[in-house]
């Protein structure tokens, strides 16, 4: 099974082009459910596997108290895995497909207003050139709504300032064109021309670099959101990056972007992902009214 596994990883990075990231995930979670059917059941081949071992090993997972999200990423990679051994003809049927993901509790994700997003703007001291590349880094991130890697992964050949357009790279190595707002085409600019050139230490053409003229790190870049969203006195345990991301896309909806033109914005690949941002503005839109209107609420006595 080892040697399929490998295959599995094989084609997941070249064929299906999903990220390192995402490639190391599945194969954490396919080594544990590997190392489960050698243990327990003596199990080495592919073809010895049936529903039942696959459902012991999630009840195994369920007795340690792993969440239902966790559970149903673990089932994700093996269904993956027995559907790939599948088409490639090293079983003769798939004996995960039957097998149905735990149910998970779906959260609204955290939204912060625009006033509230101004205040994180204002905050920046851009009299700096980390000052300078912070403001671009939240103008960049709010402005066009990027994931934190595509967001960190731009080089300077990306950014299209005259024309106020970037390429980004998504998920699945899929290429995107995306605007850039006048604020954020301002910010990138002073950033470039007044900061950037005193950060870099040796040739790069990634577009933020860290104090010591390296990229700049998911985490560093965590850290910098936290501080900012600190000094400016908002809630900094309910703020990461994809906050950002979040923000962009309900306040377009609020102001009227159809539905079809935001996924595109976004890369989500499934128009399904995106309409969770219809629920964030119908909720936002409640709580204006009831906090709004003059007969929303029964009065106290």
């Amino acid at each position: 099974m080892k040697f399929l596994i490998n295959d599995f990883s094989y084609y997941l990075k070249n064929e299906k082009g999903l990220s390192k990231n995402t490639v190391n995930a599945y194969m954490h979670d396919l080594d544990q459910y590997q190392s489960f059917l050698l243990r327990y059941h003596k199990i080495d081949k592919i073809t010895q596997v049936t529903e039942k071992h696959i459902e012991a090993f999630l009840k195994s997972l369920k007795n340690q108290s792993m969440s239902a999200k966790s559970l149903s990423r673990k089932l994700t990679a093996i269904k993956s895995f027995h559907q790939f051994a599948y088409q490639e003809k090293e079983t003769q049927s798939d004996v995960s497909s039957h097998i149905k993901s735990p149910k998970i509790e779906k959260h609204l994700p955290t939204v912060l207003s625009v006033d509230e997003v101004v205040s994180l703007l204002e905050i920046i001291e851009t009299t700096t050139p980390l000052g300078l590349r912070n403001m671009a880094l939240m103008e960049l991130i709010y402005g066009s709504g990027l994931r934190v890697s595509e967001l960190l992964s731009l080089s300077l050949e990306d950014i299209h300032l005259n024309q106020a357009y970037l390429r980004v790279t998504g998920k699945g190595n899929k290429e995107r064109v995306v605007p850039i707002s006048d604020m954020a085409v301002i910010a990138i600019r002073n950033y470039i021309t007044k900061g950037r050139d005193q950060l870099i230490k040796e040739r790069s053409s990634i577009l933020f670099l860290n104090s010591t003229g390296q990229p700049l790190s998911r985490d560093r870049f965590f850290k910098v959101l936290k501080k900012l969203s600190k000094d400016a006195n908002l809630d900094e345990s309910k703020i990461s990056p994809h906050t950002l991301r979040h923000s962009f896309a309900t306040h377009l909806l609020e102001n009227g972007m159809d539905l079809r033109t935001l996924q595109t914005l976004l890369g989500h690949e499934d128009i399904s992902t995106t309409q969770i941002y219809t629920h964030i503005s119908q909720k936002r839109i409640k709580e204006v009214y009831f906090d709004a209107h003059p007969r929303a609420k029964e009065e106290t006595k």
